[in-house]
């Protein structure tokens, strides 16, 4: 995957625009399938992301904007369907991949981040995970392909 940045602060988010779909068959998650559109809002100064998860026994939508805040630092704004809601900042994620796109925030459960990577072949792969003592612990790992 073309993993090439843009210009300026949101341009880190230039190899995720567009439509992506994951679909999941697990034992916790069956026919699961999660669809992500990144797209430039507000004369482009948020990148607005729009998240679907379907399954049979789950509907859930996630709405976040990616912007720069007062202090010039990237954060995101996160609406869950369920009435949940998030803030949170850019970091980095060496440990995962030299190219990573993360972001950490505080969460009710604990402290927790979401990265991106560009996976070698096609899309890019996409997970969360919890701070614990002992280093960072995933629990949702996704490899995302273009949605046509």
């Amino acid at each position: 995957m073309n993993w090439k940045k843009g210009r300026g602060k949101l341009g880190i988010f230039e190899p995720l625009m567009g439509e992506w779909i994951a679909e999941e068959n697990s034992d916790d998650r069956p026919k699961l399938s999660c669809k992500r559109k990144f797209t430039k809002t507000l004369q482009g100064k948020y990148v607005e992301l729009r998240a679907h998860w379907k399954s049979d026994n789950l509907d859930y939508e996630d709405l976040t904007l990616f912007g720069v805040n007062r202090d010039k630092e990237v954060n995101f704004w996160s609406f869950q369907s369920d009435g949940k809601q998030a803030l949170g900042h850019l970091a980095t994620a060496e440990d995962i991949h030299p190219e990573a796109l993360c972001f950490e925030a505080q969460m009710p459960g604990g402290y927790a981040r979401q990265v991106y990577w560009p996976d070698e072949h096609e899309g890019f792969h996409w997970v969360v995970e919890s701070k614990t003592k002992k280093g960072w612990n995933r629990f949702v790992h996704h490899h995302y392909l273009p949605f046509s």
